[in-house]
């Protein structure tokens, strides 16, 4: 699945067609700023929260970080569990509080 522009995501949110938003970033991250209606999951308890997303495996995900390269890592590792609509941010957090 291709990854997704900021521009796309904010289109899709302001006409109620938003997908599922992970935020990788750290809990005191997301504490500083966050997407609206976007979960916070730490890269690093990913796996320990799959059980939790499973019925998420067929639905398009969007992932996030900062910049791109953790939600990179965090978009490898849902697909190779099975995740098939697994998209990355491009810019990262930033690159959408810019758009």
């Amino acid at each position: 699945m291709t990854d997704i522009t900021s521009t796309e995501l904010k289109q899709r949110q302001s006409a109620g067609n938003a997908p599922t938003i992970i935020d990788v970033r750290e809990t005191w991250e997301n504490e500083e700023g966050r997407i609206e209606g976007s979960q916070n999951i730490p890269l690093g308890t990913l796996p320990d929260k799959l059980d939790e997303l499973e019925a998420l495996k067929d639905q398009e995900i969007v992932v996030h970080c900062k910049g791109g390269g953790r939600s990179a890592s965090a978009k490898a590792f849902l697909v190779q569990h099975g995740f098939k609509n697994v998209r990355n941010l491009l810019g990262g957090f930033q690159g959408y509080q810019q758009a």
